[in-house]
């Protein structure tokens, strides 16, 4: 699976994925900082990504599901830093295992 991380996630998050056999590249990498959800969800696709994973809970409400390029996952974290981040991985792994189709979801510890 190949999966950008969003420029409001922490780079160092990328890490996290280490030995899990997905390829994880960060927007700040890409050099796609500052580009807008729709731009950057066709640049995604341009390049064979197949989700986004960010913390903008408000994303939902500005994207329409059924035309979705890729799948984007949205964290619902409290405070976005590392360690939060990080509680994340088992969830988000298990997710990406399970991913079959271009969908948004938002994934909760507290669910």
């Amino acid at each position: 699976m190949k999966v950008l991380l969003d420029e409001n996630v922490d780079v160092r998050f990328r890490l996290s994925f280490e030995g899990t056999g997905h390829e994880v590249f960060t927007v700040k990498f890409m050099g796609w900082n500052g580009i807008k959800n729709g731009q950057l969800l066709r640049l995604m696709a341009e390049h064979n990504f197949d989700v986004l994973v960010g913390v903008d809970k408000s994303m939902p409400y500005q994207q329409n599901e059924t035309t979705l390029p890729v799948s984007i996952v949205v964290l619902d974290i409290g405070r976005n830093v590392l360690p939060n981040l990080k509680a994340y991985i088992p969830l988000l792994l298990n997710y990406l295992e399970q991913l079959l189709r271009k969908e948004m979801i938002t994934l909760s510890l507290l669910r």
